[in-house]
């Protein structure tokens, strides 16, 4: 150590020396008298201007400014005048002094704490965590009481009045006001069956005579599900169930949800369990129109709620699931998926599943469930008479496309009525179409006369504006309260050659595949076609083949070879003549040539459902295997109409509840083809209707009104078609025979040959005159506009078999002649095949090709390579009524193609 170190002053007197003095001197308080034993000095406030005792080293010293530091911590922090930026308390008037010196005062909420220091002061205290949740709890339960207090229970009587639905007719005139029939009776306790107690019992809440009536858990669901922006979910109780039905707003909101809450618990702690039950089923929807259980009983089975047995009383706790999906009638307006028979098997499975579960819970006994093994099969639908004749299929689907096309109301807010719904039909178009289906079918069918060919025959019907989409017009039956299925509705009928368009319209966009690349082709390697130029083999019983001249074979190795309507041959044919005779081998093969997913895409662009086209591959999709509506068929014409914009068509303008507008009509059109596709589309649709030898001129319009459209026939001569349009309109009409007054599984599509006297229907017949009759008084004092002429559009493409023409070779002048003469005629055959060549080349013809060996044979049915083929007739000057038929070797499975 360093001598030259500075040494420290000795202590003075008195005061001790050493480490031992400088800690006594630091433990002193300021003012407080030593003991006089320790022979240290006594030290008071009168004694402030002796000197500070000197303390043995800088460590003492630095310890015992620590220690008081400590100990004005403890004595108040640091107080509000002190020194802030202090890292541990103390200000300039002294340790643990705060301003003026006083000490600091603790804090009624003691936050941030004042003991703590850095991240600690923010973390609370356990008694300010139990203090705030106490006061949390009883704020609480105060709001509880509250909101206890203020509920009322519902009253049943209030929640079974019900308002009448208005609908109007486009120019906003009265249709029809409905609600009657919406029947509701409400019926005590006493005329409610045990069974019908029990089963909903059984079905929904088994614990429903033992609970307090309130799920937590299921009102979490619902509450985390609504603020997830996903569905909710209704009360899992009887209870909760019931509060739900009676309460007049329906809203899904958290406000309800938490009236919803209270309520429930209110009935549950003061109503008796019977006046609960007796509630919730006298206001639950059972579909049909039909609120509470007296008026199901009377709609489903014609008697009153007592007489019903359990069997019955198990089927309507079923419709509590859902009406839409478990009555057996059907709802497929509203849901695709709610067919008949979907429905019914749908309605089974719960019926039998319900009766089981009471016998498990000791509400039915063994022997008396057994008797019940027969589903009850409920009456067919009764309509109100202010729904006859075609009001009831214009409410029907105006309603089922408001329930479709908006994310608030459901069917149940509908039956319950207050709203005004402005729909798109125009009441002079709707008459109009009824009568022209009227009128011919009473001049032509006559099932007294022809039981075997004229029973069942049905027509549906649907009329659309191209430039905005409206359904102006249908025609769903002969009256919808006796006929209950919707017929301008899809129905299941094939729809023929009339989908021939689509396929042209696919030819012209995406264009032909090159045969020697792969299937999946970009827009490079194909070939856009030309209606005019392009020319495809018509034989009939055409050998189809792939894009790449393969033999096309199903998953059985059989190959398809396609029939025209009448076994009629039309040689090498364009597509504008083939579409205008409707043959069907050259669209067969167009189709396998451009590609069914392309075909399938062009169809949609259209405007068809995609559920409404079959799957697969096969070839005879091009010729209308397919089944959509008659709506959409009118719908998709419009497209062509309206140069390439496509809108779906819709049934409802507006719709209000009590004055307020709560849906407004405003999907946006989509450009789905180019208009000079479009354009050619119809170019070619005007000559099957406007030329002569064209399948559709039973169309034309008088004055010369241009038409454009297509016929179609279906495999079976099962249904006809006619859908056709002017630049203001399109219109699609059915005919088929379909026997729906049988069961279910028993349904079924009727030939028919004979019907209405003659020996087969086809699109050409009584469809074109019913869409001519409608479409005269349809179009009277409007504009007689014309379609847009069309740009030439796409190359000339030969297939099936058609041989491309040789380009003719420039003559050059010899300089010298020929050393050797010419030879006539040549040894050499032409490189152009002959036609039996030709045949042989693609096994196609019927007079000696390979496999089919020549001379006259008897009518194909489609069959396999070495059936003996029918005799060559030369192509006639103008086809058959109509070229349908398309047979195929599938037995019935390719459509005729019309």
């Amino acid at each position: 150590m360093s001598e030259h170190r500075r040494k420290q002053p000795q202590p003075q007197g008195g005061q001790g020396g050493g480490r031992a003095a400088a800690r006594r001197a630091a433990q002193r308080p300021t003012g407080r008298r030593a003991d006089p034993s320790r022979g240290v000095p006594t030290a008071s406030h009168s004694d402030s201007h002796e000197p500070e005792p000197s303390y043995g080293g800088r460590a003492e010293a630095r310890k015992a400014a620590q220690r008081g530091r400590r100990r004005g911590a403890e004595g108040g922090g640091a107080g509000a005048g002190g020194h802030g930026g202090g890292r541990r308390g103390g200000g300039p008037d002294g340790p643990g002094r705060g301003r003026g010196g006083r000490p600091g005062r603790k804090r009624l909420i003691d936050y941030p704490r004042h003991d703590k220091y850095g991240w600690r002061r923010w973390v609370p205290s356990w008694k300010l965590v139990t203090g705030l949740f106490i006061g949390f709890l009883g704020g609480l339960m105060a709001a509880g009481s509250i909101a206890y207090a203020l509920v009322e229970k519902p009253q049943v009587s209030l929640a079974s009045k019900a308002q009448n639905n208005v609908y109007l007719w486009d120019d906003g005139t009265p249709m029809v006001s409905t609600g009657g029939e919406v029947n509701r009776q409400i019926v005590g306790i006493e005329q409610i069956p045990a069974a019908m107690q029990n089963a909903v019992i059984s079905a929904e809440n088994k614990t429903f005579r033992e609970d307090s009536g309130v799920d937590p858990m299921g009102i979490g669901r619902a509450v985390f599900n609504m603020a997830k922006g996903g569905q909710t979910q209704g009360g899992s109780t009887i209870t909760q169930q019931f509060v739900k039905n009676a309460m007049l707003s329906q809203d899904q909101t958290f406000k309800r949800k938490f009236e919803e809450l209270f309520i429930s618990i209110k009935v549950g702690a003061d109503m008796e369990k019977p006046d609960i039950m007796a509630g919730y089923l006298n206001t639950s929807y059972y579909g049909r129109g039909a609120y509470g259980i007296q008026a199901a009983a009377r709609t489903y089975y014609g008697v009153d709620a007592r007489e019903l047995n359990p069997s019955q009383c198990a089927f309507l706790a079923t419709l509590l699931k859902g009406a839409t999906y478990y009555d057996p009638n059907g709802n497929p307006s509203i849901d695709a998926n709610a067919t008949q028979k979907s429905n019914t098997e749908r309605a089974t499975k719960r019926w039998r599943w319900i009766l089981d579960e009471m016998v498990k819970d000791g509400h039915l006994e063994a022997a008396e469930r057994a008797k019940y093994g027969k589903f009850p099969m409920p009456d067919p639908p009764k309509k109100n008479a202010q729904l006859g004749g075609q009001v009831g299929y214009l409410v029907d689907l105006a309603k089922a496309y408001f329930i479709n096309n908006n994310d608030k109301y459901t069917a149940e807010d509908l039956a319950k009525g207050g709203f005004e719904i402005k729909t798109t039909f125009n009441k002079k178009k709707v008459n109009a179409l009824n009568k022209a289906v009227t009128d011919i079918y009473k001049a032509n069918i006559d099932p007294e006369k022809r039981p075997k060919t004229d029973t069942h025959v049905q027509f549906g019907g649907a009329s659309v504006e191209p430039s905005t989409g409206k359904i102006v017009a249908i025609y769903g039956g002969q009256d919808a309260t006796k006929h209950f299925t919707n017929n301008a509705d899809q129905t299941g009928a094939q729809v023929g050659s009339t989908f021939k368009p689509y396929v042209l319209a696919a030819a012209m966009r995406d264009g032909v595949r090159d045969p020697e690349l792969g299937p999946e082709q970009g827009a490079e390697s194909r070939t856009k076609v030309s209606p005019d130029k392009s020319e495809y083999n018509g034989k009939n019983k055409l050998k189809i083949k792939d894009y790449n001249g393969d033999i096309w074979t199903n998953e059985k190795g059989e190959e398809w070879h396609q029939r025209n309507d009448g076994d009629e041959n039309y040689e090498d044919i364009n597509l504008r003549e083939a579409m205008k005779v409707s043959a069907n081998s050259p669209f067969v093969q167009l189709g396998m040539d451009v590609g069914i997913p392309q075909v399938r895409e062009a169809a949609v662009d259209a405007g068809l459902l995609a559920d409404s086209l079959p799957g697969g591959s096969n070839p005879s999709f091009s010729i209308g295997i397919a089944d959509p509506s008659a709506i959409r068929m009118a719908g998709s014409y419009a497209t062509f109409a309206d140069n390439g914009t496509q809108r779906d068509p819709y049934s409802v303008q507006e719709v209000k509840k009590e004055g307020v507008r709560v849906f407004k009509y405003d999907k946006k059109p989509q450009s789905t083809f180019d208009a000079d596709i479009a354009q050619n589309v119809t170019d070619v649709l005007k000559s099957v209707v406007m030329e002569k030898g064209g399948t559709g001129t039973s169309a034309q319009l008088p004055d010369g009104r241009e038409v454009a459209g297509k016929t179609g026939t279906t495999d079976g001569n099962k249904s006809a078609w006619f859908v056709g349009y002017t630049p203001q309109l399109s219109t699609a009409i059915d005919m088929y025979r379909l026997d729906d007054n049988a069961e279910n599984k028993n349904r079924k599509f009727l030939e028919m040959y004979g019907t209405g006297g003659q020996d087969t229907i086809h699109g050409a017949s009584f469809p074109a005159d019913i869409w001519r009759e409608y479409m005269t008084v349809a179009m009277k004092g409007k504009e007689a506009l014309k379609f847009p002429e069309p740009s030439p559009i796409g190359e000339a493409v030969y297939g099936g078999g058609v041989p491309s023409p040789e380009p003719t070779p420039t003559e050059q002048p010899s300089e010298k002649p020929s050393e050797k003469p010419s030879e006539s005629p040549s040894e050499e055959p032409s490189e152009s095949p002959s036609p039996t060549e030709s045949c042989e080349q693609w096994n196609g013809c019927e007079d000696g090709g390979p496999g089919n060996p020549g001379g006259p044979g008897g009518e194909d049915p489609g069959g396999v390579i070495g059936d003996p083929g029918s005799s060559t007739s030369p192509p006639p000057e103008t086809g058959d009524p109509e070229g349908g038929d398309g047979g195929g070797l599938f037995g019935g499975q390719g459509g005729r193609g019309q």
